[in-house]
């Protein structure tokens, strides 16, 4: 079916494209950007950790002006509602079956190659997401921003912003809605039987109801699934590892011989190992892609740095524990090494070898949460650049019917490897584009870092921060008074 939807060289040739790019300009530039924003932050990702907690039930408000509704009341979207729709586009398919794909055609060191850019990116994360929040902007009902916006306003550089709002509407709002569709139409088909077509529809239904919505009914569906379905999926996981825990010595000699090719099955594949290990590790955790800062920018706090912490913890959330926890379900069962399994029907299988028939209809509803919430997600961020782009609203309610109709019934017909191929090609683009920014932009960032720790140094408990701080880019900075 996939054939009437993308021919088989064209496959080819973007799977070439995308080898070309990974290999000699992505892997390397995304590790030695998170060893500088490591070093530069000293540690911002590992020292700060229980900040991070801490800030998940801020509940500051200042700064809200020019956000009062009809009724002057102030609407604002808080830590954690923001916290809540990057967990909800980070958490979807890229744990259960990006994990599997990444395993099955990496071996099991690609895990571990996972743990490393997770570890590194939740660095970048944090530049990131404190340089959305700086360069943030007031809207109608909501604050907004994102790299077009610090691209615009921090680099004065107005191609590269509209290059990058391009970039991530086509990625996010479309090729990656259509792998999110396409993985939950696998599930349910292995599970259940049910007709792919049928499912897309019924998707595309439900999705395009909630995007019109908002980001409002966004925030507040994201903040009941995430939590329902991450605490669901780990407890179920953690369970099954428990119950194999006398493996897990062996599973992590597994995953670290495979990862640098001490095995003598990984032995010639070592580049495909790490290569499949970074690029499912940032699909699935997102730090460096540019995605994240949309959402952090619309939170209402009272320093920058506050969301940028809040950020760099999903990455930990994200890649740490729930990919983790995929990771020892597969490689405990065994069934890695099946080369007719692949994806989520990996993933299903190896659940059904440990819990029975219950696994593959748990994952089916499990994947059904994670990824119809990384899709109204995902949607959000085309719209934040949408609307960095054009005021049209004739322009953004076309955006709505492809994002949450057309490319959602594409991916819910099309195969695992079109929509993969598609996304990572859609994913090099996008993250080499926002590296340069927040490379140039980081000194912000780091500058406000250092402020946020003189502050809680000096006995502040809630630091607070107003343009007039950074007189150099105060006339860049819309928000903040």
């Amino acid at each position: 079916m996939a054939s009437h939807l993308l021919n088989q060289p064209m496959n080819e040739l973007i799977t070439h494209i995308n080898d070309a790019l990974w290999t000699y300009l992505l892997i390397g530039t995304l590790i030695v950007c998170g060893l500088w924003f490591t070093w530069k932050t000293k540690g911002v990702q590992f020292r700060m950790v229980g900040e991070m907690f801490r800030l998940l039930t801020d509940s500051a408000t200042s700064g809200t002006q020019g956000l009062e509704d009809k009724n002057n009341n102030h609407r604002h979207i808080s830590s954690f509602q923001a916290f809540a729709v990057s967990v909800a586009t980070r958490v979807g398919t890229g744990n259960l079956a990006g994990v599997a794909t990444a395993i099955a055609i990496g071996g099991p060191g690609a895990v571990f190659w996972m743990w490393i850019i997770a570890l590194l990116g939740s660095a970048t994360a944090f530049i990131e997401s404190t340089l959305g929040q700086l360069f943030k902007q007031r809207h109608k009902d909501s604050f907004i921003g994102g790299p077009a916006y610090y691209i615009l306003k921090g680099m004065h550089c107005r191609w590269m912003a509209y290059l990058f709002a391009i970039l991530i509407t086509i990625t996010f709002g479309l090729s990656y809605n259509s792998i999110q569709s396409n993985t939950i139409c696998g599930a349910m088909h292995e599970a259940f039987g049910w007709d792919p077509l049928v499912v897309g529809i019924a998707i595309a239904a439900v999705a395009l109801v909630i995007v019109f919505g908002g980001i409002h009914r966004i925030a507040k569906v994201s903040s009941v699934l995430v939590p329902l379905m991450t605490i669901g999926y780990f407890i179920l996981a953690l369970v099954i590892v428990v119950m194999n825990i006398q493996h897990i010595p062996h599973v992590l000699k597994v995953i670290v011989d495979s990862a640098f090719g001490l095995e003598q099955s990984a032995g010639g594949m070592l580049g495909a190992t790490i290569m499949n290990g970074v690029k499912r590790g940032l699909f699935s955790n997102e730090a460096g892609e540019g995605s994240a800062p949309n959402v952090a920018a619309t939170a209402t706090v009272t320093h920058p740095v506050k969301q940028g912490l809040i950020q760099a913890l999903g990455v930990f959330t994200d890649t740490l524990l729930v990919c983790s926890c995929t990771a020892f379900v597969i490689l405990i069962s065994g069934l890695y090494n099946v080369p007719e399994l692949n994806g989520i029907a990996l993933t299903q299988a190896a659940l059904s070898s440990e819990v029975g028939t219950f696994g593959p209809a748990f994952i089916a509803i499990a994947i059904f949460l994670f990824a119809f919430s990384s899709i109204i997600g995902n949607y959000y961020y085309g719209e934040a650049n949408i609307r960095f782009m054009t005021s049209s609203q004739r322009v953004l309610t076309v955006f709505r019917l492809l994002s949450g109709g057309a490319m959602v019934m594409f991916g819910a017909l099309a195969s695992l490897e079109v929509v993969w191929n598609l996304g990572d090609l859609c994913m090099a683009l996008i993250t080499a584009c926002n590296l340069i920014a927040i490379v140039v932009l980081s000194k912000h960032a780091f500058w406000l870092l250092d402020d946020y720790r003189r502050q809680k140094r000096s006995g502040i408990k809630e630091p607070k921060f107003h343009k007039d701080m950074m007189p150099e880019i105060a006339h860049d900075l819309d928000c903040w008074d």
